[in-house]
C-alpha cells in the first residue's frame, strides 16, 4: 500500500483524510503491528473522529511493513500486567479492545480491512468484523488463543460459530492458520486481491470509479483461489469435531488416523491430534463450549460480552494463561506446564464456572449504547 507519514513521530498510529477516504495505519512495524492499549485507543479516538466527518467516506484501515496487519494484542505486556496487577492491571486494555471491535463492527461508514500477512488474535478482532475485508497471497489469519492458555477472544468466537460445518470448533482447537483462501471459506475474509494491487485498489478507492461501493470496488482486483488445504479436509473435520466433548473428538480423530482417513492431506487427522495435545486441556474444554454458544448468540457484541467474562474468569482463576504466554514468548521453551495437563482432569464443573463468572467492570454499560 501507499506509503504514509505518522501523525506525530511517538504515536503508533498514523492516520490522514485524502480524496475521500480515511487512511488509517498501525506503525508498529517492527512488532508485526501488536496492539497495546495506546494504539487501541488512538484507533477508536480517529474513528469517532471521523464518525461524522464529510470528507471520510471510507476508511482504509492497514499495518505498516509488509509482515503482517496485525499479530494481535501485545501479549508480552500483557503477562507483564498479569505479574503485576493482576486482573485489575490486564483488562483495561481488553476493554478498550473489545469496545473498539464493537465500533468497527458498528461503524457508520464502510470500513475496508487489509489483511495482509500476519493477521491474528487481536488483529483479526479489528479486521473481522470490517465491512469489506481483503486478504493476499501473503496472509496468515488465526485465532491462536489455545497456544497460550486461553479462549478465542475480541470476536473471534463470533466468527468461528459461524464458520461452515465444524471448521469453527476446528480452528479455535487447534490453533491452525488460514491462508487467503481457507479465510474466505471459513468467514474470516471476503476478497483475494494479489499483493501487488493493493496500490492499484487504493487508487480506486480514492478515484471513486463507477461501480462506487468498495465491495464493487474491491472486486476489481478480486482473484478467486481455489480450495485451501482445511476446506479440503472439512470432511474429516466435520466428523471428528462434530463430538459433544474434547475427550470424544479426540477418539474419532484416533479412528479416523486408523482408517487412513484424509492421510495424504495436507492438514491429517493426525496432525490436529498433535496439536490438541499441544494445547491447554482447559483451554480447549472451554473454547469449544464459547464456540458453540457464541453460534447461538444473536450478534458479535453479544460475543465480545461473553469472551470478556471469560477473559476475566481466566485472568482470576487460571494458571494456563500466564504459563502459556511464558512458554511461547518469555522463555520461549515451547513446554508449557498446564494445569491440569490432561482434559481427562479438567474438572466437570469448569464449563459452568467459567460461564457463570462476572468481569468486576460492565464492558458496555449503560447509556453508552453506541460504544
Amino acid at each position: 500500500m501507499a506509503p504514509v507519514t505518522p501523525t506525530t513521530p511517538q504515536r503508533r498510529v498514523s492516520s490522514f483524510m485524502r480524496s475521500g477516504v480515511g487512511w488509517l495505519t498501525l506503525e508498529r512495524p517492527e512488532a508485526i503491528n501488536a496492539l497495546d492499549r495506546g494504539m487501541l485507543q488512538e484507533v477508536r479516538a480517529v474513528l469517532e473522529a471521523w464518525r461524522d466527518e464529510p470528507d471520510v467516506a471510507i476508511v482504509l484501515l492497514q499495518g505498516a511493513g509488509e509482515r503482517g496487519l496485525s499479530a494481535g494484542g501485545d501479549i508480552r505486556a500483557l503477562y507483564d500486567a498479569v505479574r503485576t496487577g493482576g486482573e485489575a492491571a490486564a483488562m483495561p486494555f481488553f476493554l478498550d479492545e473489545y469496545r473498539l471491535d464493537a465500533v468497527i463492527a458498528e461503524y457508520p461508514k464502510p470500513v475496508v480491512a487489509i489483511a495482509d500477512g500476519v493477521t491474528m488474535g487481536g488483529g483479526i478482532g479489528l479486521a473481522g468484523p470490517a465491512h469489506v475485508r481483503v486478504v493476499t497471497e501473503r496472509s496468515r489469519l488465526a485465532m491462536p488463543e489455545t497456544r497460550i492458555g486461553f479462549s478465542p477472544d475480541a470476536g473471534g468466537s463470533w466468527l468461528l460459530g459461524r464458520a461452515p460445518g465444524r471448521l469453527g470448533e476446528y480452528l479455535a482447537l487447534t490453533s491452525d492458520v488460514m491462508g487467503a483462501a481457507d479465510a474466505i471459506h471459513c468467514g474470516f475474509a471476503d476478497h483475494l486481491v494479489p499483493s501487488e494491487h493493493l496500490d492499484s485498489l487504493a487508487d480506486a478507492l480514492e478515484m471513486r470509479a463507477d461501480p462506487s461501493t468498495p465491495a464493487e470496488l474491491v472486486m476489481l482486483f478480486d482473484e478467486t483461489p481455489g480450495a485451501g488445504p482445511i476446506e479440503r479436509a472439512q470432511p474429516w473435520i466435520d466428523v471428528a469435531f462434530a463430538a459433544d466433548t474434547v475427550t470424544e473428538i479426540r477418539e474419532r480423530l484416533e479412528q479416523l488416523v486408523a482408517q487412513g482417513v484424509g492421510a495424504d492431506e495436507a492438514r491429517t487427522p493426525a496432525d490436529a491430534l498433535v496439536a490438541l495435545d499441544g494445547r491447554s486441556p482447559t483451554a480447549l474444554v472451554v473454547a469449544l463450549a464459547a464456540v458453540r454458544s457464541a453460534r447461538a448468540l444473536p450478534s458479535q457484541r453479544h460475543a465480545l460480552e461473553q469472551e470478556y467474562h471469560l477473559m476475566s474468569w481466566f485472568l482470576v482463576t487460571q494458571p494456563d494463561l500466564p504459563e502459556g504466554i511464558r512458554a511461547q514468548v518469555v522463555d520461549k521453551d515451547r513446554r508449557p506446564r498446564w494445569n491440569p495437563a490432561h482434559v481427562a482432569d479438567v474438572p466437570a464443573d469448569t464449563v459452568g464456572r467459567a460461564f457463570a463468572h462476572r468481569a468486576a467492570d460492565a464492558l458496555f454499560p449503560d447509556p453508552e449504547a453506541r460504544s
